[in-house]
Order: structure tokens, then sequence, then C-alpha cells
């Protein structure tokens, strides 16, 4: 079984690549985004890992729950479920210039490749707990994939 993860360069080059198939035109398959909010909503959450978004403090029940499910992901590499729940910092509901997006997130896909690189990505996250670059990767990975099949490419 294959983990794909944004540190090895094919799949980081798969990710890039999908992105430049979007255009504004590009229909959803699920969800409330448009294909603008959905690059900018990934574009915030690698701005995670860059730490230049920061997420609120969770309480007890709910950090358990993202350190099962990161476990879960990295056991049975399966994918996110449609329709999660997101953090409100993150949810994307006002008009983005399409182009301005996809750049944004392109460019913050290189800072934190070099990030990863460098070995200067967070040891924690506030949902997933404990994280290696290889999890940052891995669940970057997962998260921009889930989203990229939601507008079929």
């Amino acid at each position: 079984m294959v983990k794909k993860s944004l540190n090895n360069p094919v799949y980081f080059e798969e990710i890039v690549y999908r992105i430049s198939l979007l255009t504004e035109n590009t229909q959803k398959r699920w969800g409330r985004m448009s294909v603008s909010q959905m690059l900018k909503h990934c574009d915030f959450v690698l701005q995670i890992a860059l730490r230049k978004i920061e997420l609120p403090e969770l309480n007890f029940f709910i950090s358990a729950i993202g350190i099962v499910t990161k476990i879960e992901m990295q056991i049975f590499n399966n994918g996110i479920p449609r329709n999660m729940p997101t953090f409100q910092k993150l949810i994307i509901n006002f008009e983005c210039d399409f182009d301005e997006s996809k750049t944004n997130l392109l460019n913050t896909l290189k800072d934190f490749r070099t990030a990863s690189e460098n070995k200067d990505l967070p040891d924690r996250h506030r949902l997933f707990g404990k994280m290696t670059e290889k999890d940052w990767g891995f669940l970057e990975y997962k998260h921009l994939d889930h989203h990229l099949k939601q507008f079929n490419v």
C-alpha cells in the first residue's frame, strides 16, 4: 500500500500538476466551497505547518479524536470523509480571486516543501498532537488530495 506524501518529489509534483488543471470554472462534486475558496482553504491549512496560522486550543475530547484519526489514517491509508467539520479560522465563506488563490497555494506548497526539507515543521498540531516531518507530508497530501478530488482532478 503506497502512502503518498508531499515529502516525496513524485507526489509533490503530482499535487502541483493537479492544481494546474483547475480553472475558475471547475465544478465541484460536493461541498459548499467554490474552486477559488477551496484553493484559499488549502493554502490556509498548509500555513499551519509554516506557523503562519495558529489554531485555537482544543479540549481533551476533541484532541483525542484528532490523534486517533491521525493514527487511523496512517494505518489504513484512508482519506478524509466528505463534509468534515473544520476550524472556524480555515472556513472560507467569502469570494476569492481564482488566480491569486491558485498562485498563493502553489507558493505556500513550495514553502512547505522547503520547511520540510530543512526539518523546520512544528512538532505538534492542535488537532493531531505530536507530529513528525513524515506525518506532516502524509496528512497535508491527504488533505490536498481530498479537495482536488472534490473538484474532480
